[in-house]
């Protein structure tokens, strides 16, 4: 992938699409229609990228957040009033270089934010377990994981898998799930959710 090489982009409103993340999204901006059926044309890679301020209606560059997530479109379907219905897998987290807003929609160009791990590697699986351990705890309590999800974690080896998938599932603000998609860190971002997941006992055992 060259740097210089620009993408297709879709900004988001109240939603952070992390990687390995399916999440439909209904589309219904002229540029975001445009970005989407440009993609479609070649191999479906489009980058997410979330906004600062939901409110704004046609965001430039300088709303939208300098991390995202390159997504594929998995299917694209074209509702009677215009507007269109995608469902889009997150595939890498990215950090933006540089927008471009042509006329026709937003495009980006990005790198890859590859994790970061630091030895030894064996703390941070065994913080992943103990969070897995603990997210379990609190399903059971409010029920909000599937037991699909949370079984597939259980199996899971992969603490970078992990962190992210868990990231995707909790009750947090917009702006909190931006801090975790752009922590490159990968036990910083287990340590965040920890801290998130403890937040979100404890307001329920009160």
């Amino acid at each position: 992938m060259n740097k210089n090489d620009f993408f297709p982009s879709l900004p988001l409103r109240d939603i952070v699409v992390f990687p390995g993340m399916i999440v439909p999204l209904f589309v219904g901006r002229d540029k975001s229609i445009k970005s989407l059926n440009e993609v479609m044309k070649t191999n479906k890679k489009i980058i997410l990228v979330t906004q600062k301020d939901a409110e704004i209606d046609n965001p430039t560059g300088k709303d939208l957040y300098s991390f995202g997530c390159e997504g594929k479109v998995l299917q694209l379907l074209k509702l009677p009033d215009g507007t269109v219905k995608v469902l889009v897998e997150g595939v890498d987290r990215v950090k933006v270089l540089e927008f471009k807003d042509d006329k026709d929609y937003l495009s980006s160009s990005i790198e890859i934010a590859k994790d970061k791990i630091d030895l030894p590697q064996d703390d941070v699986i065994a913080l992943s377990t103990a969070i897995v351990r603990k997210l379990e705890k609190l399903t059971n309590l409010n029920k909000k994981v599937s037991s699909e999800l949370m079984s597939s974690l259980k199996r899971q080896k992969n603490p970078s898998i992990i962190a992210d998938r868990i990231a995707s599932q909790l009750n947090i603000a917009i702006f909190e799930k931006q801090k975790l998609l752009e922590m490159i860190d990968v036990k910083k971002r287990l340590e965040k959710l920890m801290e998130n997941v403890n937040n979100e006992m404890n307001v329920i055992s009160v």
